[in-house]
C-alpha cells in the first residue's frame, strides 16, 4: 500500500467505519428478517398449503355457482324405472310424461345426450357410452356392466394403464368424470348420470309454480293478461308471490335478511355517531376542565375499541340471544370508542378565533358549542360517520355469520351445505350492489352536507 493510501485510510478511518458499521448493521437486520420469515413459513405451515389444497373441490365449487345439474337415476334390478331430478332433489322429479328433450328412451334403451353431443346408453344388462374425452377418446365405445355383483370396465382390469384417466375404478364403484359437466356413476345396484348446464334455472319460479313452463315473452303478455290463473288475485301479483317464495333461490326471505343486515349497520352507526359525538366533548381538553373526566372518557374509549366488533357480537349474543341487536349493540360499542376518539381530536384542533368570535357577543356556551364548534367539526365528523357506516354494511354481514342475523347467517348456512353455491354466489352479487350502492349514496351525501357545511360557514 503506496504512502498515499495510508493517509487517505488515516484521515478518512473515522467515516469508513461509521460507514461499514451501518452496512454491517443493515446486513444483520436483513439476516434477521429473511430469518424469521423462512421460521414463519415452515412454523405457520406454509409450506403444506399445496398438500391441504384441494384443486378438484375447489373447480367444482365454483362450477356449482354458475351451473345447474339434473340427475338421471335408475337400478341394475329394472333399468325401465328412471327418474330424473332437478339437483338431485325429492320434491324436483321431472314427470315422465315431461322429461327434459335430452333424454330420449324406447324399448331397448335410455339416451341422454351432452351438450358436448356425448351419448349415455342405458340398456337392460350395460352402459354403453361415447363421445367423451380428448379427440382420441372420443371414438372409444366404453361398456360397464356387473360382473360377480361388481362394477367393471368391460375389456380393462382393475389398474389397467390403457384405462383412460378420467375413469376411477373401484371395488364398489366406477365413477366417471370426462370433464367438469358430465358424470357417470356405476354402482352394485344402481346408476347415477349427472348432466351440468351453464345457467341458474328456476331462478324467477320455482320448481312447483305454475309459471315455469311458459317462455319469457309468455310470462310477458300473462303479466298484464286480464284472465287470471287465481281468480282471487291478478297475475302480476301472483307473479310477485311466486318469486318471493321460490323454494330455489328463497328471494323473500334474502330481500328481508338483506334488509336486516342494512338495518343493523344503520341503527348501530347511527347510535355511535350520536354518543361518539357527545362524549367527545367531554373528552376534549378545551371543553372539558376536569383532568379525571378526561382520563374516564379516554379510557373508555381505548376500552371501545380495543375490543373488536367480533367479541363483542360473541358478548352480546351470549347476553341476548341471536338477533339484530347483538349485531347493532356490537357495531355501536366499537365505532362509538372510535368516532368519539376522532371528534374528540377535532374539537382539540379547531380554529379558537371563532369560539372567541361567537363567545364576545355574549352567547352560552351551548351557544358557543353549536356555533362556534359544530360547524368547524361537522365536515369530520359527517365523513368519518358515513365512512363507517359503509365499512358497517360489510361487517354487518360478518356479524350476521357470527349469530346476528341478517343475510350472513343464509351466506354461511349456503356455504356450509357445499352444494349450494349457485346462492351464495347470488347473495355475494346482492351484497356487492349493496356495497356499490351504499359508497356512492354517502358520497353524494358527504358532499351536500359538507358543502351546505362550508356555505353556512361562509355566510
Amino acid at each position: 500500500m503506496d504512502k498515499v493510501s495510508k493517509e487517505f485510510l488515516e484521515k478518512h478511518s473515522d467515516v469508513i467505519n461509521i460507514k461499514f458499521s451501518k452496512y454491517l448493521r443493515s446486513f444483520f437486520y436483513l439476516f434477521l428478517i429473511i430469518s424469521y420469515s423462512i421460521f414463519a413459513f415452515y412454523s405457520l405451515g406454509f409450506n403444506k398449503l399445496t398438500d391441504q389444497f384441494k384443486p378438484d373441490f375447489a373447480a367444482k365449487l365454483i362450477q356449482d355457482s354458475y351451473s345447474y345439474k339434473d340427475h338421471i337415476n335408475t337400478k341394475w334390478s329394472d333399468t325401465s324405472d328412471v327418474t330424473i331430478s332437478y339437483e338431485g332433489g325429492a320434491f324436483t322429479k321431472y314427470d315422465p310424461k315431461d322429461f327434459p328433450e335430452w333424454f330420449l328412451s324406447d324399448t331397448n334403451k335410455h339416451s341422454v345426450i351432452f351438450n358436448n353431443q356425448g351419448i349415455i346408453d342405458i340398456f337392460k344388462d350395460r352402459i354403453e357410452m361415447k363421445g367423451f374425452g380428448d379427440e382420441e377418446e372420443k371414438n372409444l365405445l366404453l361398456t360397464f356392466k356387473l360382473l360377480n355383483g361388481k362394477p367393471t370396465v368391460e375389456g380393462y382390469t382393475f389398474d389397467d394403464p390403457k384405462l383412460p384417466k378420467w375413469i376411477r375404478v373401484t371395488e364398489n364403484k366406477v365413477e366417471v368424470r370426462p370433464s367438469l359437466f358430465e358424470r357417470l356413476q356405476v354402482y352394485s345396484e344402481k346408476i347415477e348420470i349427472h348432466r351440468f348446464q351453464f345457467g341458474w334455472k328456476y331462478f324467477f319460479f320455482d320448481f312447483a309454480s305454475p309459471f315455469n313452463k311458459y317462455s319469457s315473452s309468455e310470462l310477458f303478455l300473462l303479466f298484464f293478461s286480464s284472465n287470471r290463473l287465481d281468480p282471487e288475485i291478478s297475475n302480476a301479483r301472483f307473479m310477485f308471490n311466486e318469486f318471493l317464495s321460490n323454494e330455489q333461490w328463497f328471494h323473500g326471505l334474502v330481500f328481508s335478511s338483506l334488509r336486516d343486515t342494512i338495518f343493523m349497520a344503520v341503527i348501530g352507526t347511527l347510535f355511535a355517531t350520536i354518543f361518539g359525538l357527545l362524549l367527545a366533548f367531554l373528552a376534549a381538553i378545551n371543553i372539558t376542565p376536569f383532568n379525571f373526566v378526561r382520563f374516564f372518557i379516554r379510557r373508555f374509549f381505548d376500552s371501545l375499541r380495543g375490543i373488536d366488533f367480533l367479541i363483542w357480537s360473541l358478548i352480546f349474543l351470549r347476553a341476548f340471544g341471536p338477533g339484530l341487536y347483538t349485531g347493532i349493540l356490537a357495531i355501536a360499542f366499537t365505532d362509538t370508542g372510535t368516532l368519539g376518539k376522532i371528534m374528540s381530536e377535532a374539537i382539540e384542533n379547531i380554529e379558537k378565533n371563532q369560539n372567541e368570535g361567537v363567545e364576545s357577543t355574549g352567547a352560552t356556551r351551548n351557544q358557543q358549542h353549536r356555533f362556534g364548534i359544530i360547524p368547524q367539526i361537522l365536515p369530520v365528523f359527517v365523513s368519518q360517520s358515513l365512512y363507517y357506516f359503509e365499512s358497517n354494511t360489510r361487517s354487518a354481514v360478518i356479524l350476521g355469520a357470527m349469530g346476528a342475523g341478517g343475510i350472513g347467517l343464509l351466506f354461511l348456512d349456503s356455504i356450509m351445505t357445499g352444494a349450494n353455491f349457485e346462492n351464495v354466489a347470488y347473495m355475494s352479487i346482492l351484497i356487492l350492489i349493496v356495497v356499490f350502492l351504499m359508497d356512492t349514496f354517502s358520497q353524494w351525501l358527504r358532499r351536500k352536507l359538507i358543502g351546505n357545511v362550508f356555505v353556512a360557514i361562509v355566510k
